[in-house]
């Protein structure tokens, strides 16, 4: 659709993404994000999440400025954006080829989590864009009461409506009331100016754990789940589409030089993710083989987050549309080059039987 110039008549605004698309991709993740799993993992995973994700972007926006020529406004915004990883199609391909629990569980825990800690990085590089006090004091305080407030809210909405899906037997009140939960966490957070993408990921992972088996009835657990997998996989298709049709709105020649150049920064900041942070683990029970260190770093697809964030970025940014153009040709890059050849990775490490990882 883009290289055929094609244009919707459909306008795709940070709003409609965010508050339509976003919650679903978010909180069908987070359903399958297990809790002990997460708990002995943890470590690792917030490890790469967190401080991977400020690496990377540090690494992108320092070339982008550097080498392309942006300012730090712009190149700080993508550096954030761009660190967001979306491995779902990757998560598939692993489950094919029969790929070690672990390593599927390391590369779905580290991308949920990094979604969120990409947004909230986002959201504190656009406020200081916009002028907000971006004292050292000012900045912490504002993450702590953006992850703080954002993981809060979430609980205590999803919390809310699994105590009333338990008082109900028909399944398609249970996915009701899911719903509200994916969406209800995230315009209440929203609302309270906290992170919306954060407090969604805690009500998934609560629905997740204790409603599924528990608060709801297992035709209804397996129900939802159903419904979820195809309003994630909806989610995504949609995100593509529209993304294609916008960007069918101008010439993508235009974006070639620095797209190129964003491609290989994005593989360095992706490779500061994680081959410091797993080292740091190599002598404890978290250790990870060569091999799939590998994996996690050449399988960090980028995805729909990173496409809605890039819409998200401020109409006065001076390289808004090369922002844009720059990010879908990121992501294009990472599903059909990287996407189509982590296959071959995950049959040699099923050859090499790399379960522990």
């Amino acid at each position: 659709m883009s290289l055929l110039g094609y244009q919707s008549r459909i306008t795709l605004t940070p709003e409609l993404i965010f508050t339509v698309i976003l919650p679903p991709l978010i909180f069908e993740a987070a359903l399958h994000l297990g809790w002990k799993d997460f708990k002995r993992e943890s470590p690792l995973v917030l490890g790469m999440a967190f401080i991977g994700t400020l690496l990377s972007a540090l690494v992108v926006a320092a070339g982008m400025h550097a080498l392309v020529g942006w300012g730090w406004q712009g190149s700080l915004l993508f550096g954030a954006l761009i660190a967001a990883t979306d491995p779902v199609s990757v998560i598939a391909m692993m489950k094919e080829q029969n790929a070690g629990k672990r390593l599927r569980f390391l590369m779905e825990g580290e991308s949920i989590v990094n979604d969120g800690a990409a947004a909230v990085l986002f959201a504190l590089v656009s406020a200081w864009i916009a002028g907000q006090d971006s004292g050292v004091g000012s900045v912490a305080m504002a993450l702590i009461q953006t992850v703080g407030g954002g993981v809060l809210c979430g609980l205590a909405v999803a919390a809310g409506l699994l105590l009333i899906a338990g008082r109900s037997e028909d399944h398609l009140v249970e996915i009701t009331l899911t719903m509200l939960a994916a969406y209800g966490s995230f315009l209440v957070a929203e609302e309270l100016h906290v992170s919306g993408v954060l407090a969604t990921l805690a009500a998934g992972m609560l629905v997740g754990n204790w409603g599924k088996g528990s608060r709801l009835t297992e035709h209804g657990g397996a129900a939802m789940i159903r419904f979820w997998d195809f309003a994630a996989f909806l989610a995504n298709s949609l995100v593509f589409l529209l993304i294609g049709s916008r960007e069918g709105e101008q010439p993508m020649g235009v974006y070639l030089a620095p797209a190129s150049i964003g491609i290989v920064l994005v593989l360095l900041g992706r490779a500061m993710a994680v081959y410091p942070i797993t080292a740091l683990f190599a002598r404890t029970r978290l250790a990870v083989n060569w091999l799939n260190r590998h994996i996690l770093f050449w399988g960090g697809l980028r995805g729909a987050l990173a496409l809605a964030l890039a819409l998200a970025a401020p109409e006065a940014l001076p390289e808004r549309d090369a922002l844009t153009g720059v990010a879908f040709a990121v992501v294009a890059f990472s599903i059909f080059v990287q996407g189509l050849t982590v296959p071959l990775l995950l049959k040699r490490a099923g050859n090499e039987k790399a379960e522990p990882a």
